[in-house]
C-alpha cells in the first residue's frame, strides 16, 4: 500500500466508528513557546485529554505531522526518521480497553477494511506493573488480547522478561506473544514513570503492537531478541495508551472518573508493514527524491556504502521541505537552527556520494509531489523552498572555509602512538608520535561551525592526525542536555501557561489587528513565539515600518487594553467562522467545528459575542485573560521593542507590556 492509501483506510476505519475526521495541527506549533515542534500526535490534544471539551466532541481521528530534533543523531538505520505523521485515535470518556484493543487489532488484520496483516506475526506489550508504588500488572489488557488472538488460532501466552536494568532475563519462547514490561516502556504521564508522578497527577499503562518481519537476531543490541529488541526484526506499528488513573496525596493511585483513550501509530511504520519491508526509507513517498539521489551519485541505494548516506538527505530534506513550508528559515536559534542542522548534514551526506554540485533543491521537490494530496501547502511553497535551500547550500560552503582555517589554527597536542580506548572516536597513526586533535577542538567544530563530527575525523586522517579521547563523552553530555531539554519544553507545553504569557497571546491578537488597520488588510502572521519575557510576531509586509507606524500600532494597543474589553470564546462552524473573517493561521487546515476567540465590545459574553462589534476574531485555542484590562496591572503599556526583517516580504516585530 501507499502512505495516502494507509492514511485514507485509517481514517476511513474510525470514521465509520463514530469518530470525527480532525486536520493535522501545525508541524510548528503556533503561539506556544514550550515546544520548537509538535512532536507527538497526543501534544495539540493535550487540553482535551485533561478535561476540555473538544468543538468535535468524545471521539476523534487524525493525521498529525510531527518532528523530534532529539532524533537527529539516530537517523541512518531502518527505521527512524525525524519527520513523520502519527496516525492517532481518541476517545475523550466515550469508550476505553474492550472497545479499543479490538478495533486496533481488526484495523491491522482485517483485509476489507483494516490493512491485512498476519495475525501470527503480530506481538503487544502491556505494563507490567509496579512494585514500588503498588501498582499491579495489567491484566485486563492481558486478557484482552488472549482472547484477540485465540479468535485466529493463535496461542497467546504472556511473558515477563525483565527489564532493561537486568538486560532483559530472558529472551522470547514458544507461544510467547504478550510480553510485560516495566514503568520505562508501558506507563505514560507527563511526569514519567508513576514514582515520579506529582499528587493530582493523571496517568496510566499502554499497549504497544510490533510486526515481527522475521529478520535474525543481531547481537549486538543484546543476548535476548523480544519485542522492544533494536536489532531490526521487530518495528512497533501502535501504541494505544490508558489514560486510567490519578495519583493521590499520600502516593496511592485511583480510577479516573473521566478516562481516556490515545493510540498512536506511525504512518509510514504501518506502510512498510504493509509492504512486508523493514525499511521506511522503501514506502512511496520517498520514491522521486531517491531517484534524483542515484541519479546524481550514480550510486544505488542498496549499495552498503551509500544507504545511511541516502537515508539521512531522504530523511532531512522531507523534514526540511516542511518546515520551510511552514515559515521556518535556516537561522542560528529555535527551530531555524534545527533547519539549518538538517540542511549541513544533507551537504556532507551528499559530498560522500560523490554530488559536489547544489543538489538539495532538486531532492526536496519531490516530497511536494509525494504530499500534494494531504499537505499541499508543501507544493504552493515550492519556490520559496528551493530558493532557500540553494541559499543555505552556497552559505554554508563559505562555512566550511572558516571552519577549515580553524581547523589549521589549532594547536596540535603530540602524543605517542599507543592504543586508545575501545569505543572512543579516534585515529591512530602507525609507526610514529601523532598529532592529536583535542576533543574540544572537534566538539567546537561541531557546536560553532556545523561540521559534522565524522567530517572532523576524516579531515583529520587525511592530515595523518588522530583524534583525542573524549569527543564521545562530550557528545554524549550535549545530547542528553538536548534530550532533556526537548522533554521539559514538551512537558511544559502539557501544563497551563504562565499568567504573564497568557497575556503575551492575548496582546499578540491585539497587535495583528492593529498591524492590519495601520499597514493594510493585506497583513497576515506568519509565524509566532510567545513566552513569559515577550512576544513575537512574524507577519507578511514587504516594507520596513516607519517610527510614525510603530507608535500608530502602540497606540491602538493600548487603547485597546485602557477601554477594558472582555475577550470572549465561542465554538463554531469552520465556515461561519470564515463568514465572520476570523483571522486564521496562513495554510492550516481547521476541523468542521472551530475554537474562536473576540475581543470586544463592552459587555461582550459567550452568550452575547456580539461579533460584528469586536475589535479582533481569531481562530484561537487560548487561553486568554478574560479582559484585556488584565494585561494593565501594575501600570503596563504595550511597547515594541524591535521590528525588522524575517525573510522576504515577511518582517517580524518583538514587543513587551512594561
Amino acid at each position: 500500500m501507499t502512505v495516502s492509501e494507509v492514511r485514507k483506510r485509517y481514517l476511513d476505519f474510525f470514521t465509520t466508528r463514530g469518530h470525527v475526521a480532525i486536520p493535522s495541527a501545525p508541524v510548528v506549533p503556533e503561539n506556544d513557546p514550550s515546544t520548537l515542534f509538535t512532536s507527538s500526535g497526543m501534544q495539540p490534544l493535550v487540553p482535551y485529554l485533561l478535561g476540555q471539551p473538544h468543538p468535535e466532541g468524545s471521539r476523534l481521528v487524525d493525521s498529525q505531522m510531527c518532528f523530534r530534533a532529539e532524533d537527529i543523531e539516530e537517523i541512518g538505520d531502518n527505521r527512524h526518521t525525524t519527520f513523520f505523521e502519527m496516525l492517532g485515535n481518541w476517545s475523550l470518556g466515550d469508550y476505553f480497553k474492550k472497545e479499543q484493543l479490538p478495533w486496533v487489532f481488526e484495523l491491522l488484520t482485517s483485509k476489507s477494511e483494516g490493512f491485512g496483516l498476519d495475525p501470527a506475526r503480530l506481538y503487544v506489550t502491556v505494563f507490567d506493573g509496579d512494585e514500588t508504588v503498588g501498582m499491579p500488572l495489567d491484566e485486563e489488557a492481558v486478557g484482552i488480547w488472549q482472547g484477540l488472538f485465540a479468535a485466529k488460532g493463535i496461542s497467546a501466552g504472556l511473558a515477563r522478561v525483565g527489564t532493561e536494568e537486568n538486560g532483559y532475563r530472558r529472551g522470547m519462547k514458544d507461544g510467547e506473544r504478550i510480553f510485560a514490561y516495566g514503568s520505562k516502556k508501558n506507563w505514560w504521564s507527563r511526569a514519567g514513570i508513576p514514582a515520579k508522578m506529582p499528587a493530582g497527577e493523571p496517568g496510566g499503562p499502554d499497549s504497544e503492537v510490533f510486526y515481527d518481519f522475521n529478520l535474525p537476531h543481531d547481537k549486538a543490541f543484546g543476548e535476548h531478541c523480544h519485542p522492544n529488541c533494536d536489532c531490526g526484526r521487530f518495528i512497533e506499528v501502535g501504541n494505544s495508551v490508558f489514560m486510567q488513573f490519578i495519583k493521590r496525596g499520600d502516593g496511592s493511585f485511583a480510577e479516573l472518573p473521566k478516562q481516556n483513550v490515545d493510540f498512536g501509530g506511525g504512518l509510514e511504520r504501518l506502510t512498510a508493514a504493509t509492504l512486508d519491508n523493514p525499511d521506511v526509507f522503501l514506502v512511496d513517498v520517498f520514491d522521486a527524491a531517491r531517484t534524483v539521489l542515484e541519479q546524481r551519485s550514480g550510486k544505488r541505494y542498496q549499495d552498503p556504502e551509500a544507504t545511511r548516506s541516502f537515508r539521512i538527505i531522504l530523511d532531512h530534506m522531507r523534514a526540511a521541505s516542511f518546515m520551510l513550508a511552514s515559515g521556518v528559515v535556516p537561522g542560528n536559534t529555535e527551530q531555524g537552527y534545527v533547519l539549518r542542522r538538517l540542511i549541513r548534514r544533507s551537504i556532507r551526506e551528499a559530498d560522500k556520494l560523490g554530488i559536489k554540485e547544489a543538489v538539495l533543491a532538486e531532492v526536496a521537490d519531490g516530497f511536494g509531489a509525494a504530499y500534494a494530496d494531504q499537505y499541499p501547502f508543501v507544493t504552493d511553497a515550492h519556490d520559496f523552498i528551493a530558493d532557500e535551500l540553494a541559499k543555505e547550500e552556497v552559505q554554508f560552503r563559505k562555512t566550511l572555509t572558516n571552519g577549515l582555517r580553524q581547523f589549521e589554527k589549532t594547536e596540535w597536542m603530540g602524543v605517542p602512538d599507543e592504543p586508545l580506548p575501545t569505543g572512543d572516536r579516534s585515529t591512530p597513526v602507525a609507526g610514529q608520535a601523532a598529532k592529536m586533535l583535542p576533543a574540544e577542538v572537534v566538539f567546537d567544530l561541531y557546536t560553532t561551525y556545523g561540521f559534522p563530527i565524522e567530517m572532523t575525523e576524516e579531515i583529520a586522517r587525511e592530515r595523518g592526525i588522530r583524534v583525542a579521547p573524549g569527543v564521545d563523552r562530550l557528545m554524549k553530555e550535549h545530547q542528553e542536555k538536548s534530550r532533556a531539554g526537548a522533554a521539559q519544553k514538551f512537558a511544559g507545553g502539557l501544563a497551563d501557561h504562565q499568567a504573564q504569557t497568557i497575556k503575551y497571546h492575548t496582546a499578540h491578537h491585539l497587535l495583528l489587528k492593529a498591524l492590519q488597520m495601520v499597514l493594510g488588510p493585506e497583513v497576515h502572521q506568519r509565524g509566532s513565539n510567545i513566552t513569559s519575557e515577550r512576544l513575537r510576531i512574524d507577519f507578511s509586509y514587504g516594507e520596513k515600518m516607519t517610527p510614525e507606524q510603530k507608535a500608530a500600532v502602540e497606540n491602538i494597543v493600548n487603547e485597546k487594553l485602557s477601554e477594558a474589553l472582555p475577550v470572549v470564546r465561542s465554538v463554531m462552524a469552520k465556515e461561519d467562522a470564515e463568514k465572520l473573517g476570523a483571522e486564521h493561521e496562513f495554510g492550516a487546515r481547521y476541523p468542521e467545528q472551530v475554537s474562536v476567540y473576540s475581543v470586544g465590545p463592552r459587555g461582550a459574553t459567550e452568550a452575547d459575542p456580539r461579533f460584528s462589534e469586536s475589535f479582533s476574531i481569531e481562530f484561537c485555542g487560548g487561553p486568554h485573560v478574560a479582559n484585556t484590562s488584565e494585561l494593565r496591572e501594575g501600570g503596563k503599556r504595550f511597547e515594541i521593542q524591535k521590528e525588522e526583517a524575517s525573510s522576504a516580504g515577511v518582517r517580524r516585530i518583538k514587543a513587551v507590556l512594561r
